[in-house]
């Protein structure tokens, strides 16, 4: 199911005027890697297709994230452009591409057989998941200077639920809790007068960036409609010490000492149709 990049949001209110629009998508194939900015992408019920697909553990299956491991923040991720239009499947020409500093660059197929593997964690979570082969494993372990693993959530067996205390029936992938995250640009900008230094949206890592809104005014949105979809806040995400590391630098700032806590909105959908483009 695709989902449009310019899409009218209400947030509340007259439900035939819009509250502000969806400006940008983004999607991290790879947990704590960057993500990809796409003009649309497929929905499933974990949330966008392709996101926190991936993992990078350590030898012992433990998730690593860039609150321990800061230098993620500098592996890019590139996935074919088709792979985020309603109904592509992979071939056997189709690879996720990685690169990271002083490293030669690595493609992992998409498509394929992998080993399973038990004994995966991240966060509350344990259970197996793909293991991405030999390749991977040895390019990670270099770039991280320590045994690492590539792994893929295992949707054949594997089902991660999530808070039933905030959204009951669903469930996500590798993401830290939740399908979705969204962010209003005019809360971004709000912080960003307050800071010597402005901080650019990649650091909150949201899913769904909306315009045209009151700073904040997110935190109150209960019920939203992108397009036919309907979507829930169900509870502000407190954000961590990712939003202090400079990604160009690979290492942390003091950003959120200074601030306090910053909050954004995660999202559950309720999919009420088929294809939205």
């Amino acid at each position: 199911m695709a989902f449009s990049f310019f899409s009218s949001i209400f947030g509340g209110g007259n439900p035939t005027e819009p509250t502000a629009t969806v400006s940008s998508i983004f999607i991290y194939p790879i947990k704590s890697c960057r993500g990809i900015s796409v003009s649309q992408a497929c929905i499933t019920s974990t949330g966008f297709r392709w996101d926190r697909q991936w993992l990078v553990v350590n030898s012992k299956g433990r998730a690593y994230t860039q609150r321990v491991e800061p230098k993620l923040a500098l592996v890019e991720v590139e996935l074919p452009n088709e792979a985020f239009f309603d109904g592509w499947e992979p071939t056997n020409d189709s690879y996720l591409v990685i690169r990271a500093p002083g490293m030669d660059t690595l493609k992992v197929p998409l498509s394929g057989s992998c080993e399973v593997i038990d004994g995966v964690s991240v966060w509350e979570w344990s259970g197996s998941a793909l293991d991405e082969g030999a390749e991977a494993s040895e390019w990670f372990s270099k770039y991280m200077g320590k045994p690492s693993r590539l792994v893929r959530f295992n949707t054949a067996s594997e089902t991660r639920i999530v808070d039933p205390k905030y959204a009951q029936g669903y469930k996500t992938l590798f993401s830290d809790g939740y399908p979705f995250l969204l962010l209003s640009q005019g809360s971004l900008n709000a912080l960003n007068n307050i800071l010597e230094v402005p901080i650019p949206v990649n650091r909150f890592r949201p899913n769904i960036l909306v315009d045209g809104c009151a700073p904040f005014s997110e935190d109150q949105w209960t019920v939203m409609k992108i397009n036919n979809l309907t979507c829930n806040g169900v509870k502000l995400c407190a954000r961590c010490k990712v939003i202090d590391l400079s990604a160009c630098c690979n290492h942390f700032t003091d950003y959120h000492v200074k601030v306090g806590t910053v909050h954004f909105v995660v999202v559950k959908l309720n999919i009420s149709s088929t294809s939205i483009k």
